[in-house]
């Protein structure tokens, strides 16, 4: 998935729109290596995430198979901890269908607090920074959803509102990223959100 193109070009998308962001927020974006507290909690993420991560960390076992190894181990870790309460398919890892079934588990005490496992937790940065789902490339500057303009709690303090709207990220204008997942899941037939614990087993 890394060499696929189609995934190439979403990714130079979100990152010229996150560059652009950067540069209109100034200080306000305080975004930095070993700043880790999005890295804490369980999130979903598609089938287009998990090839991406699932071909990263196939690169990492060729250049480095110790920090594969180590991403690997904290994954099975992390589904042992959570799999009484995973709202989903344990051998595959694909989520139920019913989101208040993930929500209740991602408010969890386990699900709130469980670092990603491909977090390094003493560099506080991601081993797999390049292979990293869409939520992790956009976390952090002002994104629109159906709940308003959303913001790390850690960004934009002191910033109005309007200075807020005026430096949002516009992800993915053309819907690229919808297309290339339905892409993935027609060729795997694997269908559905999974989390990241069981891209990297």
């Amino acid at each position: 998935m890394n060499g696929h193109s189609g995934d190439r070009a979403l990714i130079q998308i979100v990152d010229a729109a996150l560059v652009e962001t950067a540069r209109k927020s100034g200080e306000w974006l305080v975004c930095r290596p070993g700043c880790s507290q999005c890295c804490v909690g369980v999130f979903s993420i598609n089938q287009l995430d998990a090839a991406r991560l699932k071909a990263g960390l196939a690169d990492l076992e060729k250049l480095d198979p110790e920090r594969a190894q180590r991403i690997r181990k904290r994954a099975r870790h992390f589904v042992k901890r959570l799999s009484p309460i995973f709202p989903g398919d344990l051998v595959t890892g694909i989520l139920s269908d019913d989101p208040g079934a993930f929500a209740e588990f991602a408010a969890s005490e386990i699900g709130d607090t469980e670092p990603c496992p491909v977090l390094d937790s003493e560099t506080g940065t991601c081993e797999l920074y390049d292979s990293r789902p869409m939520t992790c490339r956009v976390f952090g500057p002002p994104i629109r959803s159906e709940n308003g303009l959303g913001v790390c709690e850690l960004c934009f303090h002191g910033a109005a509102e309007e200075q807020i709207a005026a430096c949002e990220m516009k992800v993915d204008p053309d819907d690229l990223e919808i297309q290339l997942n339905e892409e993935v899941e027609n060729s795997t037939g694997v269908r559905g959100d999974t989390i990241v614990a069981f891209c990297v087993l």
